[in-house]
């Protein structure tokens, strides 16, 4: 028999299902050949986690490198140098930086596997013809690529990323301190600025994200309204941060964080009560014995969708096994992985199979927890007979606000939040 040829094997696993990859593929090609084609993936702590990396060596039989940052920095290296990944994790407010830049290039649906499982939140923009599409950089107008080289919404037979991990953000508090309050009806983004927290509230430190927060928080006080709150106008930054400024002066900010594991520390050691957080990060604070609520703002959320973006460098065997890992993303384990941590993936009924029963019910239906359930990190994260705020995964994506977005007034944006962020407390 003649050597297989490396790449026709990269390429069948890049096709076919994740169980026929797994089981045909990628052991002929390491058979093959004493060396294992390796992609480079560029993005955030929030999916670029070691599990996620060694679970998907062995199922795939190829070498994955994953190189972490933040949001900012991972954002402009991917824009400036496609040439050091093969793909980018993100959320969907890059795109248009990353397509501009002409660093990625078009997916191929017929090359996913499970592209027909995903559900109509990133293809149409609801989740269900009850659902409130939000404000701001909507994922679904960026999927599709067009003949003349834009995105929109309309469908086509090529995409600019593939969607997966997605999630409504919102605020945590501490219970034991900060009375627990009524789902869409109590809950606001208002608490960000209610004077009873003064000095303990923390922000995450990212234009494109902290700066809806305060947006709803202002909205939510009646401070002031916006046109859109999708994209405030110049002015509107103006106002707005003559605002913040002057709750910062005043020493109601804590501070500000930039990674998931530092926003549980602040409220773990108590310096903070009520802050912007991810999902995982109250995970970790419920892990620690404190009862984080991650609250469901009768505002709304705001909400984001993960991207994987394939660069336009990727070429040959590289993008082959780029496929591959893509539809790896989708095949189910990967999305009972993160569901644990509170995501959820773009096609969810194929990690049902991945899930206990009552996991599933916690996670997805809005049911209550009939037992411990443990986190990613095997320690537990939810208590028996919580129900997760907000309830199952319908209602939540139901009710968004806003999405991350990179405004029209971007570049002013950073210069406003940087002024924000160098104000001077008085109580320093």
């Amino acid at each position: 028999m003649n050597p297989l040829d490396r790449r026709d094997f990269l390429k069948g696993a890049g096709s076919l299902g994740i169980g026929a990859a797994t089981a045909l593929a990628f052991p002929n090609i390491i058979s093959a050949r004493d060396r294992k084609p390796t992609i480079k993936v560029v993005g955030t702590h929030v999916t670029l986690q070691e599990a996620i990396r060694r679970q998907a060596e062995r199922d795939l039989g190829i070498g994955i490198e994953f190189y972490p940052g933040g949001s900012a920095e991972v954002i402009h290296r991917a824009s400036t140098n496609p040439g050091s990944f093969d793909l980018y994790e993100q959320w969907s407010n890059s795109i248009n930086v990353l397509w501009n830049a002409n660093a990625i290039q078009p997916i191929e649906i017929n090359r996913l596997t499970y592209w027909n499982e995903i559900n109509d939140l990133t293809k149409k923009g609801r989740i269900s013809p009850n659902a409130r599409i939000g404000a701001g950089n909507v994922p679904h107008n960026l999927l599709y690529v067009q003949p003349d080289n834009t995105l929109s919404g309309k469908a086509s037979g090529q995409i600019s990323f593939l969607p997966y991990v997605h999630n409504v953000d919102s605020y945590g508090y501490n219970a034991a301190v900060i009375p627990k309050g009524t789902p869409y009806e109590t809950e606001s983004w208002s608490w960000l600025l209610d004077e009873t927290n003064h000095g303990k509230v923390a922000i995450v430190n990212e234009p494109t994200i902290g700066l809806f927060d305060l947006i709803l928080a202002v909205t939510g006080k009646g401070l002031m309204q916006f046109k859109d709150i999708g994209n405030p106008t110049r002015s509107e930054l103006d106002e707005l941060f003559a605002i913040l400024v002057d709750y910062r002066r005043r020493g109601h900010f804590r501070g500000v964080w930039t990674s998931v594991p530092e926003s549980a520390e602040m409220m773990i050691r108590g310096e903070v009560t009520v802050q912007s957080m991810f999902s995982p990060g109250v995970s970790m604070v419920n892990s620690a014995g404190i009862p984080c609520i991650y609250a469901a703002p009768k505002e709304g959320y705001r909400a984001w969708h993960g991207v994987m973006c394939l660069s336009r460098e990727s070429q040959g065997e590289r993008k082959e096994a780029a496929y591959a890992f893509m539809n790896w993303w989708l095949s189910g384990w990967p999305g009972a992985f993160i569901a644990r941590q509170g995501y959820y993936i773009a096609n969810p009924e194929r990690s049902r199979a991945f899930m206990e029963k009552d996991e599933w019910g916690y996670w997805y239906e809005g049911k209550p927890a009939t037992r411990p359930l443990l986190g990613p990190d095997g320690r537990i994260s939810v208590r028996e007979g919580e129900i997760r705020t907000g309830g199952s995964y319908i209602k939540r994506f139901e009710n968004i606000a806003v999405w991350n977005t990179v405004i029209d007034q971007y570049e002013y944006s950073l210069l406003k939040w940087n002024d924000f962020l160098s104000t001077e407390s008085s109580e320093l």
